[in-house]
């Protein structure tokens, strides 16, 4: 059955280890969306830093940010949102407090306070380009509980593979939420972000196929990292990059090249465009 809806991660996956979309890949999403294959960027960014990615790419392109929790237009109309309930993020924050300079809350806010963090040094080398793009955007409160004046998208942690590793066993404590992990081994730097359990990247991408009116085997998901498994599981079509990480190999999944290798270009051409050329375009809404 032909691919007719695409889920491109981005971090690992559509930009390169120097955080450049190749051009490679930005041409070969254009011919693809051009060959009326609608196209979603799945991302554990959210949704403000995903569209700085994303400017370049079609208007039909949409986002899931967030690991599903939030999905958007490429200019900004709301779509989806699975949010995170206060209770559960305020339990979530009482079992992790020893990590707490890891720690921040993420809101579906496009202004300041859109990440909210009490005591996280944003000086460190694994945070300070994060922190010099988008300050504007990060507020502090002290204690972070007192920033939940609203449902959060999720709660956020970064630091050591080993302090990630230990912030996931406390949190797997907390009923009724998703976790994702993603990990660079490499450069001992990890994330976990803790989500509303209907927040992930496979019941989004369900969730958008579903309202194309296509099933799983029409879809295919191009992914790198362990928050990419629910969306990798759910297609018909899972793509891994030559750069993922081990947890995603020996799982029967298609690899294509690196993210430096423009290996999203490399599968929309083998599998969507190549197909599209032998059949002729079938038009998505």
């Amino acid at each position: 059955m032909p691919v007719r809806l695409v889920a491109i991660d981005i971090d690992g996956t559509l930009v390169d280890s120097r955080g450049r979309l190749p051009e490679a890949n930005r041409d070969a999403i254009a011919a693809v969306v051009a060959a009326g294959v609608h196209v979603a960027l799945v991302t554990g960014r959210s949704y403000p830093f995903a569209r700085d990615v994303a400017g370049v790419l079609p208007a039909s392109v949409t986002i899931i940010a967030s690991n599903g929790a939030v999905e958007r237009t490429l200019d900004g109309v709301g779509v989806a949102q699975r949010l995170l309930s206060r209770e559960r993020a305020q339990a979530v924050l009482q079992h992790t407090q020893r990590f707490r300079s890891t720690s921040a809350l993420i809101f579906d806010r496009d202004t300041h306070a859109h990440v909210v963090a009490e005591s996280m040094d944003w000086s460190h080398p694994q945070r300070l380009s994060y922190w010099r793009a988008r300050q504007h955007l990060i507020a502090r409160a002290t204690p972070l509980e007192t920033a939940l004046t609203e449902d959060p998208v999720q709660v956020m942690f970064n630091g050591t593979v080993s302090e990630m590793r230990a912030v996931h066993a406390l949190v797997s404590g907390v009923e009724g939420v998703s976790i994702f992990q993603t990990e660079y081994e490499h450069r001992d730097f990890a994330l976990v972000d803790v989500m509303a359990q209907a927040a992930t990247k496979g019941v989004a991408l369900a969730a958008r196929a579903s309202a194309l009116g296509l099933t799983a085997a029409e879809v295919m998901a191009i992914g790198d990292n362990l928050n990419d498994l629910p969306m990798l599981d759910y297609a018909g079509l899972p793509v891994i990059m030559g750069n993922a990480v081990q947890g995603l190999r020996g799982r029967g999944f298609t690899e294509t090249g690196s993210q430096d290798e423009a290996g999203v270009a490399a599968a929309l051409r083998r599998h969507v465009l190549e197909a599209v050329a032998d059949a002729g375009p079938s038009v998505v809404p």
